[in-house]
C-alpha cells in the first residue's frame, strides 16, 4: 500500500510502492523545474554513485491532470532524523555519521554542476525582504569568499538522510546541488539544525571545525549569506530565525 507524506508547497504528495518513490509536484507547477532537479540529481549520482538514490523518469500523473511525477529508486531504511529522535542518547554518534557523511561528500568535484556562488548571488538578488544596502554586503562577502568546486548539497539535513538496514547512509532531494565551497555549506547545514536545537548546531560546528582545523569565524563569515539564500525557499517555519542572522557584522 502506498504511503503518502505531505511535502513543501510545490509538491502536492510523496509516496512509495516499496519499489520507487513517487514525488508529484502541483498542478502546473514549471515543467522546466521538474526536469531540473531530475537533471541536478542525476548529475550528482554521476559523481557520488550508490549514496545517490537513482532517478528513473519524469511522467504525467495518471490521477491527477496537470502534475508532473518525478521517479526514484526507493531505499528501504529510516531517516537520521526518525532514528536521532527515537534513540537521543546516540545523539553524538548519528551527529558524526552526518558529518562524516557530508566530509566524504565534499571532497568529491562538483564542476560539472552549477557554481554555489552563482547560485547563492542570484537569491540574495531575488529577495524582496532585504534593502540594497544589505543586499551589496551579502554579495560583496560572497564574492570575496574563496571559490571552490566541492560537491555541496544545498539543504544537507537529518531528514535529507536515510539509513538503510546495513548501516549505510544515502542522501536524497539534491535539486539544490552546486559546486562550492564547503563551509558555506556547514554554515547552511548548521543554520539549520539551529532552527531545531541551537546547542545541536553549536555541537556540529564545532565537530567539523575540530575534524578539519578550521576556524570557526571563516565558517561564520557564511552564515548571513546563506541564510540569505534560505530565504528564498519559503519556508515559514525557518523565516524568523534566517531573518535574525541577516545581520551582516561579524558574528563573535
Amino acid at each position: 500500500m502506498a504511503k503518502s507524506i505531505l511535502s513543501e508547497n510545490s509538491v502536492r504528495r510523496i509516496s512509495c510502492d516499496g519499489a520507487k518513490v513517487y514525488k508529484e509536484f502541483v498542478r502546473d507547477f514549471p515543467k522546466d523545474e521538474v526536469f531540473h532537479e531530475a537533471f541536478v540529481n542525476a548529475r550528482v549520482e554521476s559523481i557520488a554513485g550508490s549514496i545517490v538514490p537513482a532517478v528513473l523518469e519524469v511522467r504525467e500523473s495518471s490521477e491527477n491532470e496537470g502534475c508532473l511525477v518525478l521517479v526514484r529508486e526507493y531505499v528501504p531504511g529510516r531517516t537520521l532524523l526518525e532514528l536521532m529522535e527515537g534513540n537521543p542518547e546516540k545523539t553524538d554518534e548519528y551527529l558524526d555519521m552526518m558529518l562524516s557523511l557530508q566530509l566524504e561528500l565534499q571532497r568529491l568535484d562538483a564542476s560539472m554542476l552549477e557554481s554555489l556562488k552563482d547560485k547563492m548571488a542570484r537569491q540574495i538578488n531575488s529577495l524582496s525582504e532585504i534593502d540594497e544596502g544589505t543586499r551589496y554586503e551579502l554579495l560583496t562577502r560572497l564574492s570575496s569568499a574563496p571559490t571552490h568546486t566541492k560537491l555541496c548539497h544545498g539543504d544537507f539535513r537529518p531528514e535529507n538522510i536515510i539509513v538503510d538496514d546495513e548501516g549505510k547512509c544515502h542522501v536524497i532531494d539534491w535539486v539544490h546541488a552546486t559546486g562550492g565551497n564547503a563551509s558555506a555549506d556547514i554554515a547552511r547545514t548548521c543554520l539549520i539544525l539551529a532552527l531545531r536545537d541551537k546547542k545541536l548546531s553549536e555541537k556540529y560546528l564545532d565537530m567539523f571545525c575540530e575534524r578539519t582545523a578550521t576556524d570557526k569565524s571563516y565558517v561564520w563569515n557564511f552564515f548571513p549569506v546563506v541564510a540569505a539564500a534560505q530565504l528564498t525557499k519559503k519556508r515559514p517555519e525557518e523565516e524568523a530565525e534566517l531573518k535574525a542572522q541577516l545581520n551582516i557584522c561579524d558574528h563573535m
